[in-house]
């Protein structure tokens, strides 16, 4: 499975501590993330990740991008909702394209937990019938 990482500045400590929780489960997965969330997500876990430009930078349109061509399944991006971000009509774009190709979208740990404990149960192959 194609699992995409994102996170605000003020979540990126979060997706990391969550990414050392559930290493094991992610190792066996290929993961991309914006630039410096997947830079420190590695640099903490070994895990290898694809990075794409950071966030303010258009990662999250290079996400959107494959998302939108059906190379992406599951996308983890821990938003910080108490502050406006100015990347929030790109973000609400990929939003949309995960509702249009209904992949998975969590943006907060509970969220992501529940999907990673799907993932690891198996009940993630919903994708083979989706999108036949």
């Amino acid at each position: 499975m194609n699992i995409a990482l994102i996170a605000h500045d003020a979540k990126k400590e979060l997706m990391v501590q969550f990414c050392i929780a559930y290493c094991g489960i992610l190792s066996r997965h290929r993961l991309c993330a914006t630039g410096t969330t997947g830079k420190m997500v590695s640099e903490a876990t070994g895990l290898d990740i694809a990075c794409f430009l950071s966030g303010s930078q258009g990662g999250a349109e290079q996400i959107a991008s494959r998302v939108g061509c059906n190379e992406i399944d599951m996308v983890l991006f821990f938003r910080n909702p108490m502050s406006p971000h100015q990347n929030e009509p790109n973000e609400d774009n990929l939003m949309r394209l995960c509702d249009v190709y209904n992949i998975p979208f969590a943006t907060n740990i509970a969220t992501a937990e529940v999907l990673i404990h799907g993932l690891e149960r198996g009940d993630m192959d919903w994708r083979d019938i989706v999108r036949g």
